[in-house]
């Protein structure tokens, strides 16, 4: 339970980010804001793996790049969803995914197997 809440915290402050640097991608308020990270975080364990399977023959056509349009789309999905998210476009959700993605993976890259901050690496 403790690293799905650590990674809706690391998810949350993605989506912060975005709603800050991309035009067309708001949040309006912080609850929502904390409620999207965690819808997001469900709909990426149980909707993107299906996305993934179905997409399989694009996505190795695509050499993987087709993943961030799956992300964008599980954004989008979140964002229908919720009445204070707002998406205005494609590229604005595609942004959007690639700042979360990053966000994402820098901050699992300080949380180990353990769930927990093992160390700081130089």
């Amino acid at each position: 339970m403790t690293g799905f809440i650590l990674r809706a915290v690391i998810a949350a402050f993605g989506l912060w980010l975005a709603s800050a640097w991309v035009d067309g991608f708001s949040i309006t308020t912080t609850p929502t804001l904390l409620i999207a990270a965690a819808l997001l975080g469900v709909v990426n364990a149980t909707i993107r793996p299906i996305a993934i399977v179905l997409t399989f023959p694009i996505t190795i056509v695509t050499l993987g790049i087709f993943l961030l349009v799956i992300n964008a789309g599980m954004l989008g999905l979140v964002a229908w969803a919720l009445p204070d998210f707002s998406i205005a476009g494609f590229w604005s959700a595609l942004l959007g995914a690639i700042i979360v993605s990053i966000v994402s993976w820098i901050g699992t890259w300080f949380v180990g197997s353990s769930l927990k901050v093992d160390a700081i690496r130089r």
